[in-house]
């Protein structure tokens, strides 16, 4: 590819890491249906330096550390602008005029984004690049806990816990100053590893698919009632689960739907009218994350309270990004970065 060209309202960034999602594969192979205008250089977000601003950046300096964010909006309609997923994905054909322009992704020696989407990181160790591609990820179930309001204190139900995005929420919930995190899930070896790695805070719960016996095993866990359901599971859940644990919310409580279960066709989730109306129930869908999500992300990791070195990093080089492809299918998950290093300056 030839090197960008920078405009205004643009900036160029070495790209010195970028994080590989576990179905990215997928993506490329035209599983999840997503819309992505080809040929397209792939990877969505990304951590390096920058190289040129453009003329109306007024803060950022050649050579800062910062964070690509991949969630790139149309500056013309403030309300309900048009979002592409640089390199990965887009919504609707608004989305797709938007990759036109902004469509090549961080699988690359250079990047060009907007400049609005690059956040600076302060000085970080080169060594320690890779864990800082953990915030695309981590900033996926902050965009759904900020949705529902979190407080401190409160207690969060997470469907799909033992997943890639369900247990990077349950670290962001934690960070976020929740009391209690209830985490549902199928696999009993994996709900003892989020006991043994966050202690006392995390409640688990072995499902057993029987809807009504899970919902009230998720009740019975908390120590006082669930105010939030943040729900994560990927395509291939059914409906069920989600219905288990949105239903265990209290009365007055939040449910975020930010997973994919549907996408590839199937039941209606089918929550009772009755039930949210009588209860007081909001339910809101969530799509990524506002944009000043990206520097509140970065001072809770800055801070500790976001405590990134929980994080495994195996790093590749860009030529041999298809095995990146495959080591993030196979190993990609809970606390695992698989991540790409296209070698430029660091």
């Amino acid at each position: 590819m030839p090197d960008p060209v920078l405009g205004t309202g643009e900036v160029v960034v070495d790209v010195v890491a970028v994080g590989v999602l576990p179905y990215a594969a997928e993506v490329f192979r035209g599983e999840r249906q997503y819309l992505l205008t080809l040929p397209v250089t792939p990877g969505s977000g990304a951590v390096g330096r920058v190289r040129a601003v453009g003329p109306d950046s007024t803060r950022l300096r050649v050579g800062d550390w910062v964070l690509c964010d991949p969630t790139i909006r149309s500056r013309d309609d403030a309300l309900t602008p048009d979002i592409t997923l640089q390199g990965l994905s887009a919504r609707g054909p608004g989305g797709v005029r938007l990759q036109e322009h902004f469509g090549q992704g961080s699988f690359a020696e250079q990047l060009l984004v907007p400049t609005e989407n690059v956040f600076p990181l302060g000085t970080i160790e080169p060594a320690d690049v890779g864990l800082w591609c953990a915030l695309p990820l981590l900033l996926v179930p902050y965009g759904g806990l900020l949705a529902a309001g979190l407080r401190a204190g409160q207690t969060v139900l997470v469907s799909g816990a033992t997943g890639n995005f369900g247990s990077a929420a349950v670290a962001v919930a934690l960070a976020m100053g929740a009391a209690r995190v209830i985490a549902p899930g199928r696999n009993e070896k994996t709900l003892a590893e989020l006991e043994r790695r966050f202690g006392s805070r995390i409640l688990t719960v072995p499902l057993s698919g029987d809807e009504d016996a899970d919902r009230e095993r998720m009740r019975g866990a908390a120590p006082g009632s669930i105010d939030i359901v943040l729900d994560l599971l990927p395509p291939s859940a059914g409906t069920t689960p989600v219905r288990a644990a949105a239903m265990a919310v209290r009365e007055s409580g939040t449910v975020v739907l930010m997973g994919g279960v549907g996408m590839l066709g199937g039941a209606d989730l089918g929550l009772p009218y009755p039930w949210i109306m009588r209860n007081n129930i909001t339910i809101r869908g969530q799509w990524m994350y506002p944009r000043e999500a990206n520097a509140q992300l970065i001072q809770l990791a800055r801070t500790g309270l976001l405590d990134l070195r929980q994080f495994s990093v195996t790093a590749f080089d860009l030529d041999h990004a298809n095995a990146a492809l495959a080591h993030a299918a196979a190993d990609g998950g809970r606390f695992s970065l698989t991540v790409i290093r296209p070698g430029t300056p660091g």
